[in-house]
């Protein structure tokens, strides 16, 4: 990992409020490479905290509460994409001023951002783990629940996936990933 827990080897576990302001932008850089959506990616990781505030003094007596939260908010993204719901179409219209947050290593690469949220959750989540988070096989199958021959599997095809869409030009930006159920909005009658 990152070793960004807050916590070295003899110290002890660290109290909730200090872990999320050392984590946040890191937790929020990686529920955006996700979602792809600034609104949605926090939402994502407010939903990990609350998830995981419940639990903190057990979490951190285990060991690495960064992978814990960061494992929480791998499956509520896998948990919101499997519900079915409704949710807003967009218009194409943006709002003026509107902009898009992201971290400085995709800065100006839209295409990149495109790319990436064309590819199912489970396998973005695997390609953003692995080669964003520079995780490795073990610590990627660790966080999604699965094994490492999955993550193999997941990692390979999405780059092969990512050089396809990545080489035929830009696509268009996907509207499949929807945020949480609290965001659902029913159609008129």
């Amino acid at each position: 990992m990152d070793g960004a827990d807050g916590e070295g080897p003899g110290e002890g576990p660290t109290s909730f409020p200090d872990f999320v302001t050392r984590q946040q932008q890191s937790l929020l850089r990686l529920a955006f490479l996700l979602v792809g959506d600034r609104g949605h990616a926090e939402d994502l990781v407010w939903t990990a905290l609350m998830k995981t505030y419940r639990h903190w003094d057990r979490i951190t007596r285990r060991g690495e509460p960064s992978a814990y939260v960061r494992r929480v908010l791998v499956t509520t993204h896998t948990s919101w994409r499997r519900r079915a719901w409704h949710h807003e179409q967009p218009t194409g219209r943006l709002p003026d001023g509107a902009t898009t947050e992201s971290d400085d290593r995709l800065d100006g690469n839209e295409e990149l951002r495109r790319a990436l949220a064309a590819l199912p959750p489970r396998m973005r989540a695997t390609v953003v783990l692995r080669y964003y988070e520079d995780l490795n096989e073990l610590q990627t199958a660790q966080l999604m629940g699965c094994s490492e021959s999955t993550v193999n599997t997941q990692a390979a095809r999405g780059l092969a996936r990512l050089r396809t869409v990545l080489a035929t030009g830009p696509a268009p930006l996907p509207t499949a990933d929807h945020g949480p159920p609290s965001r659902r909005r029913e159609p008129p009658r």
